[in-house]
């Protein structure tokens, strides 16, 4: 089966002001991400869009067929478009790179369309985020995911990820924004354990 049907009938509820936790997927799950040079590109697109659109980042993940990103979006800018500009340009840049190299990966990612495809159809899954105890909650399990996964033992092993910033250890590090306000979110972290 091609696209899921609930995916097709899911709006995006735009809450101007909101922090919002984004899942997304490469194409049929396949794990497209897990080749560094494929992960460091999402870093830069990214960075890239951030620069360009203003959304503040508080926590990422890039996971070996998923992504997952809290942020805010400025108020002028739906969240759809900053995905959309991350998603295109690490589709482009990457799929450009496998065709050059006539990589075999790009025989697994054609879809019945006979395209090729590097994301899973439709937007993925967001949700807004309410309290700072779910903020820190949600920011934990980003950071927790390669553990959940077997990936690593330690969340600061895993070098696509806003741990080590959150840890304090920001040389080198995608900057992530300051949480504003009573730090009520920065106080509820408490780590991974």
């Amino acid at each position: 089966m091609e696209h899921d049907p609930l995916r097709k009938s899911m709006k995006r509820r735009e809450v101007q002001g909101g922090i919002r936790f984004v899942t997304f997927s490469t194409y049929q799950r396949k794990p497209l991400l897990i080749r560094p040079g494929v992960a460091d590109e999402f870093v830069t697109a990214m960075s890239k869009a951030r620069m360009e659109m203003g959304y503040k980042l508080y926590a990422w993940v890039i996971m070996p067929e998923h992504v997952h990103m809290m942020l805010l979006p400025p108020e002028s800018v739906a969240l759809s478009r900053i995905l959309t500009s991350i998603k295109v340009r690490v589709a482009k840049r990457v799929m450009q790179a496998w065709q050059r190299m006539d990589d075999a990966i790009l025989h697994d990612i054609v879809d019945v369309n006979c395209r090729t495809r590097f994301w899973q159809y439709g937007g993925g899954f967001d949700r807004n985020v309410r309290t700072d105890e779910e903020l820190a909650k949600e920011i934990r399990y980003i950071h927790r995911n390669p553990i959940e996964r077997g990936l690593v033992t330690r969340p600061e092993d895993w070098r696509w990820s806003s741990v080590r910033w959150w840890m304090g250890k920001r040389t080198g590090e995608v900057e992530c924004d300051e949480l504003k306000g009573s730090g009520g979110a920065w106080q509820l972290w408490k780590g991974y354990m």
